[in-house]
Parts: C-alpha cells; sequence; structure tokens
C-alpha cells in the first residue's frame, strides 16, 4: 500500500504574503492577463503571448521542433485549458528526455516545483516527500498532485501560465535570480554521466581505450567495412551467376 503523501510547512511565516508592488519585468514574466477559455480564438487577446510564456516556462526556450502543435490547436479552439496544456508540455517527450531523464528525484522536484508552483522547495520535507511519489506512482502523478492542488489553483488558476512570484522582495537590495539560472536543465552529476558515456576528444574505437557501455556489443568500423565488402562482392558474384545461368538455358533452348 503505498504511504500518504507528507505535508510540508513553508520555511518562513511570510513566504506567501500578496505583493502590493506594482508589476514590471523583475516581479515575473506574467505580461500578459489571465485567459478566458472560450471557443472563439479572436475573442482571446494574449492567447499567443501565453503559449510562449508556457514554453519559456517549461522548457525555458520555445525552439520550433520542441513545440507541440497538438495541444496548441487543442488550446486555440478552447478544448483545453492553459492549465491542462501546462499538464501536457511536462508529459511531453521532450520534457522527460530533457529534464526526467537529466536528473535524479530530488533534483527533479526542485524544477517541477518551480516550474508549476513557481517557488523554491520547502526544504528536505517537501524534497523528499516529492521524491516518494514518484518513485512510487511515477512522473505523471507528481505532474497530477502540483497541477491540482490548491495551491496552484489559487495562485493561478486554469488560465494563467505559472510565473515565479516573489522575485523582488521589499528590503532587498538585489532580486532573486530567475529560477531557470538558479536551477539549469541538469547539473554536474549528468554531465559527468555523458562523459564517461562518451569522453570528449576521444573515439571508442581508439586501441586501448573503454568503449562506453553503448557500443560494447558493437563491432568495430574496419569489421563492419569488410563485412560490407564481403556482401558486396557476394551479391555482385551471384547476379552474374543467375545471368550466366539464365543466358545459358536461352541459348540451349534455341539451339534445339
Amino acid at each position: 500500500m503505498a504511504l500518504p503523501l507528507l505535508a510540508a510547512k513553508p520555511l518562513s511565516i511570510n513566504a506567501r504574503v500578496p505583493s502590493f508592488t506594482l508589476g514590471n519585468e523583475e516581479s515575473s514574466r506574467q505580461v500578459v492577463p489571465a485567459l478566458q477559455t472560450r471557443t472563439d480564438t479572436k475573442a482571446r487577446p494574449g492567447l499567443e503571448d501565453q503559449i510562449e510564456q508556457a514554453y519559456r516556462q517549461i522548457y525555458f526556450h520555445a525552439f520550433k521542433a520542441d513545440r507541440d502543435v497538438v495541444l496548441e490547436s487543442q488550446l486555440r479552439r478552447g478544448q483545453i485549458t492553459v492549465r491542462e496544456f501546462i499538464r501536457g508540455l511536462l508529459l511531453s517527450r521532450r520534457f522527460r528526455e530533457g529534464f526526467y531523464n537529466c536528473n535524479s528525484n530530488y533534483r527533479l522536484v526542485e524544477q517541477l516545483v518551480g516550474r508549476v508552483l513557481g517557488r523554491p522547495v520547502y526544504g528536505d520535507q517537501e524534497r523528499i516527500s516529492y521524491s516518494i511519489l514518484i518513485a512510487q506512482r511515477g512522473l505523471a502523478s507528481l505532474v497530477d498532485t502540483l497541477l491540482d492542488s490548491p495551491e496552484y489553483l489559487e495562485a493561478f488558476g486554469n488560465d494563467t501560465v505559472p510565473y515565479q512570484r516573489s522575485r523582488v522582495l521589499p528590503g532587498r537590495p538585489h532580486g532573486a535570480l530567475p529560477f531557470n539560472q538558479q536551477a539549469p536543465r541538469y547539473d554536474a552529476r549528468w554531465r559527468d554521466v555523458s562523459h564517461r558515456r562518451a569522453p570528449r576528444g576521444s573515439s571508442p574505437w581508439t586501441p586501448g581505450s573503454p568503449r562506453p557501455a553503448w557500443l560494447r556489443d558493437q563491432p568495430s568500423p574496419l569489421a563492419r567495412q569488410i563485412w560490407q565488402g564481403v556482401v558486396a562482392t557476394g551479391g555482385f558474384l551471384l547476379t552474374g551467376f543467375v545471368l550466366w545461368t539464365a543466358a545459358a538455358m536461352l541459348s540451349t533452348g534455341w539451339g534445339g
């Protein structure tokens, strides 16, 4: 039986005090108001800005190859809300390959809480609690837990793209760094793992160099070239033999 999710308390008593300052570039990247879900795309001003914001919030960029045209079409038609659009991006193949596979469960919790709830984790208690949830039920369970939480619905609702909250606090000479600079896509651990798999500046075929695990059972380039040469030569010989046999049969039949 799965253990219940442990509750985590804020790190300070004023962690979620509403800000009365005017919005600007330093407070958040929320530059357009929340959308009202409608079926008419023309009646939803700022929709394209919201889509771009969602890609930047989840992926930190909006490359053409990473865009999900199906989710965008559903959002433009009013079939899904912005919250469901965010859910689709978090469960996409791009997020799994670029974030989920590159991080441990603890660091993945930091990534998801920062990108979805717009705040840092509440210490080790929340980090451990959510990491256990990932280990027991997978990534989709944590995504659903965060997007369906009262904190998310109260802060962003169904039609507002998540953003970093309380980036600039009164009484501080410098504001907090943007979350994507605080927590890049992967850390030194994944860099070292990738380096061990394919060391830079060396070839796995060099004599004496260790071969990575993913090339351990693969033949060397020389063996591949010899095999391709044998196959090509055998193909030519077989084709010539077939043509010679056919010509001999035709000539024998013509003479008879």
